[in-house]
Parts: structure tokens; C-alpha cells; sequence
């Protein structure tokens, strides 16, 4: 039974996305209008194909004019007025896009699949236009191609949460066949370690099965790590014994990055650190401190578990606070819930991103696609990858998975359609 608490707590601004809700009240109409639940008791067959591809018709219509709407918005970010654009007006929180987005398409391609248009009880949901919006974004990469970078976070999306990266995971095979293809690869995580070993025990069975394979040494070349959101960065080594070796500060820092002071960084971590000690305190939670070079943060003690409202909780305490310090207004950071802990990071995902874009070669972020599975407006640490290039939001190494299957599938017929 769905309370009223859940029901109040759902519609909360942080644990929203406003593109989404938009367009989902959108597809609302047509789903009142068109959806006839007295289907499911008539015997002709025919009617049910009818009224699905009415719906399907109707839906898919209104995506071509919420993808022109985008088109109109990414006009005006090319004058440098978006703030002027019919769906900034419309979605205030909407941000910049790199690309147009095939949304007709791509409703058809989910429709295929989901059979949203036969549903006569359940109208297009949440998770229905997020992956509508992932397939028309990997639509219009692959129309434009190459698909030059593609960056990954680490848990929940390759693997399960505290897990790692095992030989038996199929992501490892799709994630070579992009490489083959001649994609780049970055892994974008939170998780700040120092030493090669410890990125190796996470994703052994993805640098294993690199290095045995048999892509060009050029190829293999093109794995880097980047931990600690944007502190630390690695590159696939056959020859090192973690198979990783560290790639030194100055060859991979934006000009931007120079500018973050060690005074300044101990400064934001001093107030986080005291941030997280008060509410450990007044939230009478069970945890410890764990401060790190470039981070700092709550896990439980041993047997214990956070609930989600605390973490929540945590979070957006801690980041109001650095919001509005000196040090926080001159300093990028993100504070964000990790599932059962609470971290701040010295920067974010977008600088994790732009790095890696940096590193080979200066790639756009029209050419760059971010996958993660956190994106809501707070305590999300893939929602600043927005800001540096393209991206998918997943729910599990399932749908990331599938999305790889997706690219693939679309970049073969967009090779047979160019012979």
C-alpha cells in the first residue's frame, strides 16, 4: 500500500527529474484519450492491435515534437541564449544538450520492446521514458558517429553494489567489442585508492580479459581508470603487475585543476568532516568517519546499515553547508550517497569526464557518452557528468548490458545502411 509519506517523499524536488516528469505528463493525454481498459474483455484480437497502434501513433507523435522543442533549445545554445528557448520556459532545470535526441525513433524502438502502447492500465512510467531517452541518445550518436569515448561508472552500473568486476560479468565482452570498434574506454568512480592493486582487485576480469585478448597493443591502451571522481587516473598496462600503472597529475590536469589549491582542499574537507560528525551525532547513526586524501565520509560500523532517508538526509546537509562556505563557492566538489555511505569528493564526474576527454586527444562531448545509474539532482555523482558530455541512465548492470547490445545493434545498421 502506497502512504502518504512515500507518496509526499516521491515527489520531493531532489528525488525528481523534471525532463522526465515533463514529457511524462505529455504521454499522460494520449493515454487518457486513447486507451480503451474495456479491450481486455473483447474477443477480437484485431481491436487490441488497433488501439495499441492508435496509442503508439499518438505517443510517437508527440516525441517528435518534444524532440523539436530540443532541437529549438539547442539552437539557441548555439547564440548563446538558452535561457530564451521554448523548453528552458517550459523545464526551468533543463540543462545544455550535445546532441540532438531521436526521441520518435527511439519510442518505436522501445515501444518493440516494452509494448508500452498495448498497456491499458499502466500509463508510459518513469523508467519507460528514461530508457526512451537513452536509446535516442545512443540514435543520435551512432547517426553521427564515431562514438569516440564512452565512460562508465563502477557499482550499480558494471556490477552490483561492493561487488567487482568478475571474468563471468558479460558486460566485459560487450565493453571489448566497443573496443574493437575503436572506441575508448574510461571508468569514471568514486572509489579513490592511490594504488594500482586496489582498481585491480575491483575490475580484475575486465584487465584480465583485455590483456589476454587479442585487440592491437594500441587498442589495450585505450582502458583508463579515473578514481576518486577526477584524483586519480591509471592506464592499462600489460606490463605492470596490477596491469594498471598510475599516469602522473600533470599530464592528464585541466588548466582549471591547477587552480585547486592543498589549502583550499583541506578546508572543504575540515568543514565536510565536521558536517558528517554533527549528524552522525544528532542522527544518532552508527558510523565512522573515513577521511582520505581528496575525500572524506560516513560508512557503519560493522553489522550495522543506514537507511535511505538518513543518507538522504546526510547528504543534503553536507552539501548545503559547502554550498554556501567560501572555500565551497571556489572549490568543485560532490557529496553523494553511495547506497549505505556518504562521501565528499574534491570535484565531480563532469571534471572526471573532461579528463579523460583530455587524455585522448581532446575528444567533444558530442562524441562522449556517460553511463552511470545516478542522476537525480542531489546526492547523485553522475548527475555533473550532464555537464561535460552525452549520457545514459541505468537502473543495473542489466540495462547497462542492454544498452551496450543496443549500440551495437544500432551502429550495424548504420554500417549497412552507409555500404
Amino acid at each position: 500500500m502506497t502512504t502518504r509519506y512515500r507518496v509526499e517523499y516521491a515527489l520531493k524536488t531532489h528525488r525528481r527529474d523534471q525532463l522526465i516528469e515533463w514529457i511524462k505528463g505529455l504521454l499522460a493525454v494520449p493515454f487518457v484519450l486513447h486507451s480503451h481498459p474495456t479491450a481486455v474483455f473483447e474477443p477480437d484480437g484485431e481491436s487490441v492491435d488497433l488501439q495499441a497502434s492508435v496509442s503508439q501513433r499518438r505517443y510517437a507523435e508527440i516525441m517528435r515534437d518534444v524532440e523539436e522543442i530540443i532541437n529549438d533549445h539547442i539552437a539557441h545554445q548555439k547564440v548563446g541564449k538558452p535561457d530564451r528557448s521554448k523548453l528552458k520556459l517550459l523545464v526551468p532545470t533543463v540543462g545544455n544538450f550535445f546532441t540532438s535526441l531521436a526521441l520518435h525513433d527511439a519510442f518505436i524502438w522501445q515501444d518493440q520492446r516494452r509494448f508500452i502502447s498495448y498497456r491499458r492500465f499502466v500509463p508510459p512510467s518513469f523508467n519507460d521514458i528514461r530508457l526512451v531517452l537513452n536509446t535516442a541518445q545512443v540514435m543520435s550518436l551512432v547517426r553521427s558517429g564515431p562514438l569516440e569515448l564512452i565512460t562508465f561508472d563502477g557499482d550499480v552500473t558494471l556490477y552490483d553494489d561492493g561487488n567487482n568486476l568478475t571474468p563471468d560479468n558479460p558486460v566485459i565482452a560487450k565493453i571489448l567489442h566497443l573496443m574493437r570498434r575503436g572506441s575508448k574506454i574510461g571508468i569514471v568512480t568514486a572509489a579513490g585508492y592511490t594504488e594500482a592493486k586496489r582498481y585491480y582487485e575491483r575490475l580484475f576480469g575486465l584487465l584480465n580479459a583485455l590483456q589476454t585478448s587479442n585487440l592491437p597493443l594500441e587498442s589495450k591502451q585505450n582502458l583508463i581508470i579515473m578514481g576518486g571522481e577526477s584524483s586519480y587516473c591509471f592506464k592499462f598496462d600489460g606490463n605492470s603487475p596490477d596491469m594498471l600503472r598510475l599516469v602522473p597529475r600533470e599530464d592528464w590536469l585541466l588548466k582549471e585543476m591547477l587552480l585547486w589549491t592543498d589549502s583550499d582542499i583541506k578546508e572543504l574537507l575540515d568543514i565536510a568532516e565536521a558536517s558528517l560528525k554533527d549528524t552522525l551525532r544528532s542522527m544518532r547513526m552508527e558510523g565512522i568517519i573515513v577521511r582520505k586524501e581528496r575525500a572524506v565520509g560516513i560508512i557503519p560500523k560493522e553489522g550495522h546499515k543506514f537507511c535511505r532517508e538518513t543518507l538522504e538526509e546526510t547528504v543534503l546537509i553536507v552539501q548545503k553547508i559547502l554550498d554556501i562556505s567560501e572555500v565551497g563557492q571556489r572549490l568543485p566538489f560532490c557529496a553523494f550517497n553511495g547506497g549505505n555511505d556518504v562521501f565528499v569528493d574534491i570535484g565531480d564526474k563532469s571534471w572526471g569526464v573532461l579528463a579523460c576527454q583530455r587524455i585522448f586527444g581532446g575528444i567533444e562531448g558530442g562524441k562522449t557518452l556517460h553511463v552511470g545509474d545516478q542522476f537525480l539532482s542531489a546526492g547523485a555523482n553522475d548527475f555533473k557528468a550532464r555537464l561535460a558530455c552525452t549520457t545514459a541512465w541505468i537502473a543495473n548492470p542489466l540495462e547497462t548490458c542492454q544498452l551496450l547490445d543496443e549500440i551495437a545493434e544500432l551502429d550495424e545498421m548504420q554500417q549497412r545502411k552507409t555500404r
